[in-house]
């Protein structure tokens, strides 16, 4: 869980990188962020894709990344921050949906409640109730919550048995993807003064490379609801930081908002208690004192 909490965690930091230094071009940096975070990753991997990798990287790459992104830029033209990120915080349970059809994985029903719980926080923290909601703004963000939990989901079953090189190929993929999106929508790449590269340094590096294989590295070990959750920590480090970096002043709702989500996010690892039935009752436990020995008969009996 702590692994893969780096992922939302500098996901969510790169709120306040952006409006203090990067450029206002998001197509070009998702394009800046991801084709060097692929390279990097590639570069330590040193691996090609081999046989079936070459498309299912390219699946992975529209769904994680390319296609994410830009589905998201579009959301944030059409919807303000709050809403949009109130519809985003669904995420969890999409992806407790998506695991169950691709991989079978049946939601528990505290991971169910942490979700729910978790878009009420996100709503009390961010959605004020001003703007429009667009429809179309709406649709889209449900498209890119159904195309990433779909990735995530097809990238646990496909992911073989390097994670890092897995994961450089959908970025590359996915930066590929993205590119002419950005030259015919934003023009020439922007020009980048030194503070713009240091945060894209740090973007490309923290938030993309290392963020992308924490959070393929918690799909393969967690189940797809507990790291959905713990993924609404992004929203949570972007209220933290834009209080402790530029000086926001947190209301009693955000705070209550901030505190459902963490009790959300607890609640997905948590275990009802299992009703012991009387055949369970009768069995010795391992390690226990004091255990009457099994007879012949009862022996005869077990064969049986």
């Amino acid at each position: 869980m702590l692994i893969t909490a780096i992922a939302p965690v500098a996901w969510g930091s790169t709120y306040v990188v952006t409006r203090a230094v990067l450029p206002a071009e998001p197509l070009w940096g998702a394009v800046i962020r991801a084709l060097p975070a692929g390279l990097v990753l590639l570069l330590l991997s040193r691996r090609r894709p081999q046989g079936a990798e070459w498309w299912r990287s390219a699946v992975l790459g529209v769904l994680n990344t390319g296609g994410f992104f830009a589905l998201v830029y579009a959301v944030a033209q059409r919807l303000p921050s709050g809403i949009a990120a109130t519809v985003m915080a669904a995420s969890p349970l999409v992806m407790m949906a998506a695991a169950r059809v691709v991989l079978g994985q049946r939601p528990r029903a505290l991971a169910l409640a942490g979700g729910v719980a978790g878009i009420a926080g996100v709503a009390l923290m961010l959605f004020g109730g001003d703007g429009t909601v667009d429809p179309v703004g709406v649709v889209l963000a449900v498209i890119a919550l159904v195309a990433s939990s779909t990735g995530y989901a097809l990238a646990t079953r496909w992911g073989g048995s390097d994670l890092v090189a897995s994961t450089s190929w959908q970025l590359l993929a996915g930066g590929v993807v993205i590119l002419p999106l950005a030259l015919l929508v934003e023009g020439p790449p922007p020009a980048l003064d030194v503070p713009a590269l240091a945060a894209f340094g740090y973007v490309t590096l923290v938030a993309t490379a290392l963020a992308f294989v924490a959070w393929f590295a918690g799909l393969r070990h967690l189940p797809a609801g507990t790291v959905g959750l713990i993924g609404l920590l992004n929203p949570v480090t972007g209220v933290v930081l834009g209080a402790i970096v530029a000086g926001e002043v947190l209301t009693p709702r955000q705070l209550l908002g901030l505190g459902i989500v963490l009790a959300g996010i607890a609640a997905s690892r948590l275990r009802l208690p299992r009703r012991q039935s009387p055949r369970d009752s009768r069995k010795p436990r391992v390690g226990a004192k004091n255990v009457e020995p099994v007879t012949a008969v009862e022996k005869s009996r077990m064969r049986s």
